[in-house]
């Protein structure tokens, strides 16, 4: 456990600023921390219906454990510093280990096991029943003292008119089967990419503001999903098994645009690279390396 450095806050109070005044997203999401250490935080996020990925499974889409665990990661670096500093995601790991059951709340328990002067290191662990049995585990870098923002401190928590995670219908769409991606108001292009309309909803630090760093990931891995389906003309989405984000620039308050390519095709596992951006594609604001399994096919073999 990483020691809390020198606070301008006694702890207990940093705590509870930390509670009150996160991410707007974090908000709206529910997510709650429910205890705090110097370094260490543990979350938890109801289950609802418009976190859903696949409504045949009730499932969650992966962009919500993805968002969870960001914002579950940054709380524990806050933890173990003073609360004066800004903070920001530069890289996040996920290996997805089970789906997540429906119907039941998902905790993290996230660690910040060291800080410098610049960067903080994190690892995290998603789960519903227990610890040991996780859904999801996490490793990110964070960078300290990233703009000149004091989310604990700029702005006051109850000076915010939080919207909600409305899921619009749309029975013929590409996510007719996916809340939470319709929650997020992604949609195909006409070229094939993605896009995904700047709203209050994803935003992470308000005051800049700036989108959050989850729901990039968020919108990435979805990109992915999408892209890998259609270029391998399979009719099951591809099972996430592992997803590492750069995150290379602020996201800030425009609509955003992501494409995805191929790495290496096996007969079971996919490797892809998706990228993100705002004003141009060779001015990404995040990138991100990962794998899918895909349904078997009789008589194959895995790769």
């Amino acid at each position: 456990m990483a020691k809390s450095q020198d606070t301008t806050l006694p702890f207990d109070a940093l705590a509870e600023a930390i509670k009150g005044r996160r991410s707007d997203y974090g908000h709206i999401s529910g997510l709650r921390l429910d205890r705090a250490a110097p370094g260490e935080a543990w979350s938890s996020l109801p289950y609802r219906p418009a976190f859903v990925g696949d409504t045949e499974t009730g499932v969650l889409h992966g962009g919500v454990v993805t968002a969870m665990l960001d914002e579950s990661c940054g709380m524990a670096v806050q933890l173990a510093l003073d609360g004066t500093r800004a903070i920001a995601t530069l890289d996040l790991r996920i290996d997805y280990q089970k789906p997540a059951t429906p119907g039941l709340d998902i905790r993290a328990h996230s660690i910040c096991f060291r800080t410098t002067r610049s960067i903080a290191f994190v690892r995290s662990t998603a789960y519903q029943e227990s610890e040991d049995d996780p859904v999801a585990t996490a490793t990110a870098c964070f960078m300290i003292g990233a703009n000149r923002t004091n989310m604990l401190a700029d702005r006051a928590s109850d000076q915010r008119s939080i919207p909600t995670l409305d899921v619009p219908e749309d029975p013929a769409g590409t996510f007719a089967n996916s809340p939470f991606a319709r929650c997020l108001g992604i949609r195909v292009q006409d070229d094939g990419t993605l896009m995904m309309p700047f709203s209050p909803k994803i935003i992470g630090n308000p005051i800049l503001p700036a989108i959050h760093g989850g729901m990039t990931g968020a919108f990435l891995e979805t990109t992915a999903i999408v892209g890998v389906t259609r270029e391998l003309g399979i009719s099951a989405p591809p099972k996430p098994i592992g997803l590492t984000i750069n995150y290379l620039r602020s996201g800030r308050a425009l609509d955003s645009f992501a494409n995805v390519s191929i790495v290496k095709q096996g007969r079971r596992i996919v490797a892809f690279e998706a990228r993100a951006w705002q004003d141009a594609p060779d001015k990404p604001i995040a990138s991100a390396f990962g794998h899918f399994m895909l349904r078997p096919t009789p008589g194959s073999e895995e790769e």
